[in-house]
């Protein structure tokens, strides 16, 4: 149904006998009208419709919604959804609200004054357990993104010899100093990636380094200026260290772990339970997106739409070549990588693993950010809106997985999920 007309918002009014009808009359009719959010709920499984029928429609109770974001590459889906009109299709408006930090979303999201944001996982996480923020409870709807951050570290490491992890630890070892590395915000993902990655080359990132947090888009300058050695951040921020020639490459987050989950679509519990048709509208207009995003025959339209000042603001060829897998790590070697950022994948980056919230929640504990443990499945389960993304994964025609999936991590360590107790206790080097 891609005719616009055929996916206004069912409204009382559009249908006066419905109230009169049976369910199953009234959905036959609905589809057989073709009318966009009664027609999205007919392909949701009847075990799943009956809250969204709480109040007799499941057109969006807010139709409006504003959606934060950070200039990074992944916040493409926000974008095109609304600069697309994939939106449109399920009864919505979205506006996307450029924000400056990490930090930001967050109180933004918490306070109300976003409905909704593009946003790091852990940083939710960090803001249901009171370690990253305000203790709030919140919700992740869907994942955005797969893969696609890097570690990037200074031209002066490389001058002393440093090109990868083994001889940085060399370095470290040989060459006492501070060394500073920044992150985005202390319970989010960069900041696990960078700390997984400096413990599997033997670098303690609490003791043997200081680690600061720097907003995204002013990582490159504080490097310019040499306030640190190196820094995670998401693209184009690593494309565009090596574009200014200030740093290289060390190492690509999808190095550390394969198709490792990224930014989500987060929000506030309290959102999702007093407007659940508006945040399933809101899912299934950036699942839709997602499919656009990694069709690789759009990657050049969506770098020029996101390369805008009001967006990422960057040079368009900085954010395209890695957007295309087509990687150079400004020391001599270049590669089309395989597993570049993903936005879709037939599903597989969207769906909100259990598994994947957990991970987070172990690395937390495993630094210290966590005092002890907790119930990590029981967290997950209350984060992870898995029901209502069904629900959007119907309307969107999105196939669905197992709420676990087992990876293996660049120090060869599996997770599967099963035991996070165990896994954030087994690591050699924690707080």
């Amino acid at each position: 149904m891609s005719d616009e007309s055929k996916t206004r918002p069912m409204t009382e009014s559009a249908s006066p006998r419905a109230a009169g009808a049976s369910r199953r009359d009234f959905l036959k009719t609905s589809l057989a009208a073709g009318l966009g959010a009664a027609g999205m709920l007919g392909m949701v499984p009847a075990g799943v419709r009956s809250a969204a029928w709480a109040a007799g429609s499941d057109a969006p109770e807010k139709p409006e919604v504003k959606i934060g974001f950070i200039p990074l590459t992944d916040c493409a889906s926000v974008v095109i959804a609304s600069e697309l009109g994939f939106d449109k299709k399920y009864g919505i408006k979205i506006t996307p609200s450029k924000e400056a930090s990490w930090a930001a979303v967050r109180d933004k999201l918490v306070n109300g004054e976003l409905d909704a944001s593009h946003v790091l996982y852990g940083l939710i996480y960090g803001v249901q357990l009171g370690i990253g923020g305000p203790k709030k409870d919140m919700a992740v709807l869907m994942t955005i993104n797969n893969n696609g951050q890097a570690i990037t570290l200074s031209n002066q490491l490389k001058a002393k010899g440093v090109t990868d992890g083994p001889s940085l630890k060399k370095l470290i070892d040989s060459d006492k100093r501070d060394y500073t590395f920044a992150q985005t915000f202390p319970t989010g993902t960069h900041a696990m990636w960078l700390y997984y990655w400096l413990a599997a080359n033997g670098i303690n990132p609490m003791t043997d380094v200081k680690t600061i947090v720097v907003p995204p888009p002013q990582m490159v300058a504080n490097m310019r200026v040499g306030n640190m050695d190196g820094y995670c951040v998401g693209e184009p921020w690593g494309a565009r260290a090596i574009f200014d020639n200030i740093g290289f490459t060390g190492i690509t987050t999808q190095d550390i772990w394969k198709d490792h989950p990224e930014k989500v679509l987060g929000t506030r519990l309290e959102f999702v339970k007093q407007y659940p048709n508006t945040a399933r509208a809101m899912t299934a207009a950036i699942l839709e997106a997602s499919k656009y995003i990694d069709t690789m025959a759009n990657r050049p339209k969506v770098s020029q739409i996101i390369a805008q000042k009001s967006y990422v603001n960057t040079e368009e060829s900085v954010i395209e070549g890695r957007m295309k897998g087509e990687y150079d790590n400004g020391i001599g070697k270049k590669w089309k990588d395989a597993n570049y950022m993903k936005f879709y994948s037939d599903g597989k980056v969207n769906f909100p693993y259990l598994s994947d919230g957990t991970w987070f929640l172990t690395q937390h504990r495993r630094w210290g950010l966590l005092k002890e443990d907790v119930d990590y499945m029981a967290v997950a389960k209350q984060v992870n809106q898995i029901e209502l993304y069904k629900q959007a994964a119907a309307a969107a025609k999105v196939p669905l997985y197992p709420e676990l999936r087992t990876s293996k991590l660049v120090d060869g360590v599996v997770w599967d999920g099963k035991d996070p107790k165990a896994y954030a206790a087994g690591f050699k080097i924690k707080v």
